[in-house]
């Protein structure tokens, strides 16, 4: 039997991790990404104040970690989406569905009682490395 493999993955095009974690690994034919919020990569500040501008900023900052692992939207198997409140789930949707046009991916999405930062949002990924 081989040995499993393990890369990490960072860009300085998505928001760095704010805790003892990597934006994303690559395992197995897969890259697994960590939660991601609305911040912006060079700030650090939260961006946007509602879900629409939020969820449009997260999926941006996911998109460039999948893009520095090899991968990218269009490669998402699973997400698991974190919504504060579940009463957004509907203006979530829009924006989400926009990035995912196509063969959507599977999805899980809970309402939390809090995110990091105090956001609005959290979206975490499962996708298939390039071949």
């Amino acid at each position: 039997m081989g040995t499993a493999v393990k890369t990490t993955v960072a860009t300085d095009k998505a928001p760095a991790a704010i805790g003892p974690y990597s934006q994303a690994i690559k395992a197995g034919g897969f890259v697994f990404t960590s939660g991601v919020i609305p911040l912006d990569p060079a700030s650090g500040e939260i961006v946007g104040e509602n879900i629409t501008e939020q969820t449009e900023r997260v999926l941006a900052n996911l998109k460039a970690v999948l893009e520095a692992a090899g991968s990218g939207l269009d490669k998402v198997v699973k997400t698991t989406c974190f919504l504060q409140n579940l009463g957004d789930f509907a203006a979530f949707n829009e924006v989400y569905a926009s990035a995912f046009t196509s063969d959507p991916p599977a999805r899980s999405t809970v309402q939390v009682a809090k995110l990091p930062r105090e956001v609005l949002v959290e979206v975490e990924a499962v996708a298939l490395l390039s071949e």
